[in-house]
């Protein structure tokens, strides 16, 4: 049976103009910091930035490890930080969460836990690809029957797939053991269809935007950077980058184009301490 879905209603032929924030790794302790970087700091930074370019967004996707600690307070943190951009949040947990309080704590009059939004000509579908226990991710079964029950409820839609786990490698060999381990299958099955535009994900903590060339044609691929610490691209071993906290603005356009940029937050502000330990 399909799920609920979330609607919005947008003028005929407007794009669907989405904010994506990942893996902020908040604690409940306001002071604690994740190597050497308060997250809460960070968070709050890169909501500053959003409000600054004041993209006229349709909501928010917050795509995974939201907790660092897995506290309630953790989870009301973002819940309450989130509220000052005035936009509807769509969340889906990622490795470090813990779904359960996660459900009980993330609740608000803009918070939405649902996988399946309808927003003018696409359908979003917000996919779990966590494994209890685990740092990599798998997708399960349930995961493709959802896709499966969206496109055959609304074939006419296009569709952007977000999750928390990379189905693709990053060429970083400590970080692809926590990939997500069917991501080739996943790409070749979903790439069979027609309706899906472009996948999305968080959990690398650094920016990649790539196709994968399916036989409907390219798929667009992005990886969005941390609101907090971001790992060093194509290091063999646990290396952290000096660029600073990020986001992603994205246009799903009324013909199935998608449109994205990745913005941080200006300055030198954020300096992680490689000599730490605790991610």
């Amino acid at each position: 049976m399909l799920k609920e879905a979330v609607s919005y209603s947008l003028a005929e032929g407007e794009s669907v103009r989405i904010v994506q924030v990942t893996d902020p790794h908040l604690f409940a302790d306001p002071d604690a910091e994740l190597l050497g970087v308060n997250t809460r700091n960070s968070l709050a930074a890169v909501l500053d930035t959003i409000r600054a370019v004041d993209y006229p967004a349709h909501l928010l996707l917050a795509t995974g490890d939201l907790s660092q600690d897995y506290s309630a307070e953790s989870y009301r943190e973002f819940v309450a930080a989130v509220g000052s951009l005035n936009m509807p949040c769509h969340y889906l947990p990622g490795n470090h969460d813990d779904p359960w309080i996660m459900h009980l704590h993330m609740q608000g009059e803009h918070i939405h836990a649902q996988q399946r939004i309808l927003a003018g000509h696409w359908q979003i579908l917000m996919l779990d690809s966590t494994v209890r226990g685990k740092p990599g991710g798998n997708m399960a079964e349930s995961q493709f029957e959802l896709i499966d029950q969206a496109i055959a409820a609304r074939p006419d839609c296009h569709i952007l797939l977000a999750m928390h786990h990379n189905p693709i490698l990053m060429n970083c060999a400590w970080l692809d053991q926590h990939c997500m381990d069917n991501g080739s299958e996943f790409l070749r099955r979903i790439a069979e269809y027609p309706q899906v535009k472009g996948l999305l994900w968080g959990h690398v903590h650094q920016s990649i935007d790539t196709v994968y060339d399916g036989p409907n044609g390219p798929l667009q691929l992005m990886a969005t950077p941390s609101t907090c610490i971001q790992f060093k691209p194509l290091s063999p071993y646990f290396a952290l980058d000096s660029l600073q906290p990020g986001y992603r603005l994205l246009e799903l356009k009324a013909d199935g184009s998608i449109c994205t940029n990745v913005y941080r937050v200006p300055g030198n502000h954020f300096s992680p301490d490689n000599t730490s330990s605790g991610y």
